[in-house]
């Protein structure tokens, strides 16, 4: 998964250090990253101009990342939309932009207390935001969701989402509501996306899914009783019993519902 960046090492302690010119600058403009024309990302000594405020991020390895939250624009450098750009990287570029897209978010979306409406401040000691008027203090959003690997004997249950720009098929997913256990979201999904029930509910991994602030949790069930699939065509536009045979080999495995399939294809779960 696009998390084991092994041997490369990250380290999100906080810091408050101030950028320089070796230290990696990401600009983001809405769901597109700024890079160089040989489509790496740019050292801050690479722009003739720096924004006012750089944002630091984290480390991999010694390399320092830094955001801002202004767009930036330098000659020989260009906007790429990320989902595309994910497919031609490895998994620790990707890493790097999923968790830096992340955290650019959390600090472009709370500039103003949510309380007062007061201006937020950087915490000196850790990564939060606070008011200095009430005294509230922002931290990280995270969105816990689970991915659901629904068995039926040989087959597993495989959909495609309604009215998103992904196409492909993915496994059963949803948000984790208040007051719910993560396996009470496996059974309520499902109940709701398919109309089918659950057995056998277990945990199998976990993956921080930064683009959308989420942390997946991945389960693995079997169906209970009826297979016969109802579908709740405001969620997905279709969804099937999919043989292990018929699942497309995929060696990258970047993402949480990818590692499923492939662990069901390989007889592994």
């Amino acid at each position: 998964m696009l998390q084991n960046i092994a041997p490369h090492r990250f380290d999100n302690t906080y810091s408050t250090r101030s950028i320089t010119g070796e230290d990696y600058l990401l600009s983001f403009r809405g769901r597109e990253v700024l890079l160089n024309s040989d489509d790496t990302i740019p050292q801050a000594k690479e722009f003739n101009h720096l924004p006012e405020y750089c944002y630091y991020l984290f480390r991999i390895d010694e390399k320092c990342y830094f955001c801002s939250l202004d767009s930036l624009y330098q000659e020989d450098m260009y906007y790429a939309a990320l989902r595309p750009y994910f497919r031609k990287v490895d998994n620790t570029t990707e890493f790097i932009l999923h968790t830096a897209f992340q955290l650019f978010e959390w600090y472009r979306d709370h500039c103003f207390c949510g309380r007062c409406g007061k201006p937020l401040f950087r915490s000196e000691k850790e990564r939060a935001l606070y008011c200095k008027e009430c005294g509230n203090t922002i931290y990280p959003k995270i969105s816990p969701a689970v991915i659901i690997a629904l068995r039926n004997d040989d087959s597993i249950l495989m959909s495609v989402y309604a009215n998103r720009e992904y196409k492909h098929y993915a496994l059963l997913a949803g948000f984790v509501e208040i007051g719910e256990t993560p396996e009470d979201t496996v059974i309520r999904e499902v109940n709701e996306e398919v109309g089918l029930h659950v057995k056998n509910i277990q945990y199998y991994a976990s993956q921080p899914w930064g683009i959308d602030s989420d942390l997946l949790l991945g389960y693995v069930c079997d169906v209970d009783g009826s297979t016969e699939i109802t579908l709740e065509e405001d969620e997905l536009a279709s969804a099937e019993w999919v043989k292990r045979e018929d699942i497309e080999e995929d060696l990258r495995q970047s993402s949480l519902t990818s590692t499923l399939m492939q662990a069901f294809r390989n007889h592994e779960i």
